[in-house]
């Protein structure tokens, strides 16, 4: 019993973590949501043909970071380079240029999809949204506020 309670003590932080780290993931995603909306200006037409290939593309990218997370030793984790053959270092630097490449195919995929769909000038302010939220995001953590917009 003593050490069941003293496996709660510690789990329980991490559990409240998780769900907090969790909370904010959907707190930033509705943000850019409503901050997409706002830059896109798309018309209700514009916005039926957007969406759905905007959450597809959320969706492959989440489970691709998700992907790497799982099977990759980030590079930039590792202190003791040292300590690792040359094969396993080699290793580690090609699978980050895999996951690269993945990324860059699946970003490729998804600007044809958009670039099919809508007029471009649509697709480069989407583009442009998407660069221009990253870097108000970054200053609103900075600045300890990102859930206050301005």
């Amino acid at each position: 019993m003593k050490n069941l309670l003293i496996a709660l003590l510690f789990l329980l932080p991490v559990v409240a973590m998780a769900q907090k780290h969790e909370e904010r993931k959907k707190e930033i995603e509705a943000y850019k949501i409503t901050y997409l909306t706002e830059k896109l200006e798309l018309s209700a037409e514009e916005a039926k043909v957007f969406w759905p290939i905007y959450r597809a593309w959320q969706k492959e990218q989440s489970a691709l970071r998700k992907e790497r997370g799982q099977k990759m030793i980030s590079f930039r984790k590792i202190t003791e380079i040292e300590k690792l053959s040359d094969t396993e270092v080699q290793h580690l630097i090609v699978n980050d240029f895999n996951f690269k490449q993945r990324e860059l195919n699946l970003e490729k995929k998804y600007y044809n999809q958009l670039k099919s769909n809508l007029p471009i000038k649509i697709v480069g302010k989407f583009y442009r949204a998407q660069e221009a939220f990253k870097r108000e995001l970054l200053a609103k953590y900075r600045n300890n506020n990102w859930h206050q917009r301005d």
